[in-house]
């Protein structure tokens, strides 16, 4: 019996090439697996299964995790308003993390005795993938034909067109990874640090010029309303926000980073939903948390949002942090209205019976009425012993 490799198939040209070569000269019976996380369409779907039967693969499986990616990772993200740098969502970091989980237990689940992917050695998803692997199925084999071969892309054309694969692998301008959290681009602007993409590599354009207000719903943290509709599934709410809030080509960005790997990555990218309701979620939150909530939620966020970046999903340590993040939502709760423009956006206010400006204590430059004018002479004069005490000294 033929051994089975598991390949993590996207129908791109490396995925391609791995599929053909690992079943003709390895003698490999190949489930090729996409793993979909929100970015695909069903007429998609269909083409790839449709590239890897012909590529002569065993067997070809979609697993669609997006609820799971939503329920264990997104609402996290929303719930620490991650923005990795103060820019950029993780939307494609945190799929891979995701992505390379679900290959790794389908492999681990066909007691597979290999596992192939296409990453490159110069990004960040060999680490995400090879991670996944070495945690949930140690003792298989991996197989990374373009990193360790240093495969080009004439060499992998070359051998298809050998084996009578015509597909057409010509090579965008612009590499596109759309997800349900959002999407990055990259091109030529993006190798070098002084340009930015044109207008036109955007997979949104502008199409909606005149400005409106959307209402966003939240229940102890968790999205459950847009425009006055409750929804039972947040994932049709990022969904149908990402159609409204994309068509005034909000939410994008040129993201500067550092890799797992130690060297500076630029890419673009667009999540209009994903960075209008972590902007609504924290506003929310500023009328809702006190002080010090607000202030570890940031600290803790920090450190969430760079380990889930550099793979370390499975960290026990994340689930700790997650904990910290569900206990702090008790009270985010309610509506908050955002207006939408072209290319821009406002967080215009909230409504919550929870907002602490609503409590009656005083109003802020204002009037004070459950303090007095000699109450806050003295704590001033408390206040300032410390800074008294150094400067006498220094």
């Amino acid at each position: 019996m033929s051994k089975i490799a598991v390949l993590a198939f996207s129908g791109g040209l490396d995925t391609s090439y791995c599929a053909k070569f690992y079943s003709q000269e390895e003698g490999y019976q190949i489930h090729s697996v996409l793993i979909n996380t929100g970015g695909f369409s069903a007429s998609e779907l269909k083409e790839i299964e449709a590239k890897a039967h012909a590529l002569g693969v065993a067997k070809h499986v979609c697993i669609d995790i997006t609820q799971n990616y939503y329920k264990k990772c997104i609402r996290y993200m929303i719930f620490g308003n991650i923005l990795k740098n103060g820019t950029y969502p993780l939307s494609v970091s945190s799929e891979r993390v995701f992505q390379a989980m679900a290959l790794a237990k389908y492999a681990d689940d066909v007691r597979a005795d290999a596992i192939i992917h296409g990453s490159t050695g110069a990004g960040n998803d060999q680490v995400r993938f090879d991670l996944a692997f070495n945690v949930i199925c140690p003792d298989i084999e991996i197989i990374t034909p373009v990193r360790d071969k240093k495969l080009t892309r004439e060499f992998e054309i070359n051998y298809l067109k050998e084996h009578g694969i015509t597909f057409d692998f010509t090579k965008a301008e612009y590499s596109i990874n759309q997800g349900l959290w959002g999407t990055s681009i990259g091109g030529k602007e993006t190798l070098v640090s002084k340009n930015t993409i044109p207008e036109s590599a955007y997979p949104s354009q502008l199409t909606e010029e005149t400005p409106r207000t959307i209402t966003i719903d939240f229940d102890k943290g968790e999205l459950i309303g847009l425009n006055d509709t409750l929804y039972q599934n947040p994932v049709d709410i990022i969904v149908e926000l990402e159609k409204i809030a994309s068509a005034y080509a909000i939410g994008r960005g040129m993201h500067v980073g550092d890799t797992i790997i130690g060297i500076k990555g630029r890419v673009a990218f667009e999540a209009a939903a994903a960075i209008v309701i972590i902007k609504a979620h924290y506003q929310l939150e500023k009328h809702t948390l006190t002080k010090w909530q607000l202030y570890w939620k940031e600290q803790l966020a920090n450190w969430y949002g760079m380990l889930l970046h550099e793979a370390q999903y499975q960290e026990p340590v994340m689930r700790n942090i997650e904990k910290f993040f569900e206990d702090t939502q008790q009270h985010v709760s309610g509506k908050v209205f955002v207006q939408l423009k072209p290319y821009s956006f406002e967080v215009t206010g909230i409504d919550s019976k929870y907002d602490l400006m609503q409590n009656g204590f005083a109003q802020y430059g204002e009037m004070n009425t459950a303090f007095s004018g000699e109450d806050v002479k003295g704590f001033t004069k408390i206040l300032s012993n410390q800074i008294k005490l150094y400067n006498s000294v220094d």
